[in-house]
């Protein structure tokens, strides 16, 4: 992918993204989640304009159907520590142009609740082998979904897969953040579960040898 000049190395990010199932509940256990509330301003073809706040919050906000993103928004906006504004490109071979501005946290929320599509999640940390992954569990109407993804400085090559990874999501629009703003998961869940069984679990190979756990 070229850079023009104006554009930020740091600008792009390299990730793989897994859809996920039997997530074992003690890798949930080993670090307090951050709650992520965050809203969609522009959610088309793949590109999005983002707002995020994030914060730790005790006791931990369980992610159910009924958790809602703007009542959780209003009800734990005082722990919500930091806020960004990123514009996001489209997905090409786990690679995405992401460019990302801390704003003030007031004037993100204030802008939450004033528009865009907001969803909800809760986002656990673990290292696992060499990489440190995120393990967003979604509330709302992407309940009950799992995403594990691992972000590197470069793309990400001769991953270790853990079994827990169902199929690979990577360069699914459907389920990017913004894609799940848009059409929440709760909508087409029973649609991919079929397609799921129909044609069975996928794999990037483009990306050296991926290996199992």
């Amino acid at each position: 992918m070229a850079m023009n000049e104006d554009e930020n190395e740091d600008d792009f990010e390299f990730e793989r993204r897994f859809f996920c199932r039997n997530l074992p509940r003690e890798l949930l256990g080993e670090s307090r989640p951050t709650l992520i509330v965050q809203s969609y301003y522009v959610h088309e073809d793949n590109f999005a304009l983002r707002v995020r706040l994030q914060g730790q919050v005790d006791p931990v906000v369980p992610m159910t159907t009924r958790t809602d993103a703007l009542h959780t928004l209003l009800e734990e906006g005082d722990h919500f520590e930091a806020a960004s504004m990123t514009a996001k490109g489209p997905s090409v071979g786990g690679t995405r142009y992401e460019a990302e501005r801390a704003i003030d946290p007031g004037i993100a929320l204030e802008l939450i609740l004033r528009g865009g599509i907001p969803i909800v999640k809760n986002r656990y940390g673990v290292w696992l082998d060499e990489d440190w992954w995120n393990l967003d569990v979604f509330g709302d109407g992407n309940a009950p979904l799992v995403v594990a993804e691992v972000e590197r400085t470069g793309p990400v090559t001769d991953l270790t897969i853990p079994d827990f990874c169902a199929t690979e999501i990577t360069d699914d629009p459907r389920f990017s953040n913004d894609g799940l703003a848009d059409h929440p998961f709760g909508d087409w869940a029973t649609n991919f579960d079929r397609e799921l069984k129909a044609s069975g679990p996928c794999f990037l190979t483009n990306f050296d040898q991926n290996r199992d756990s």
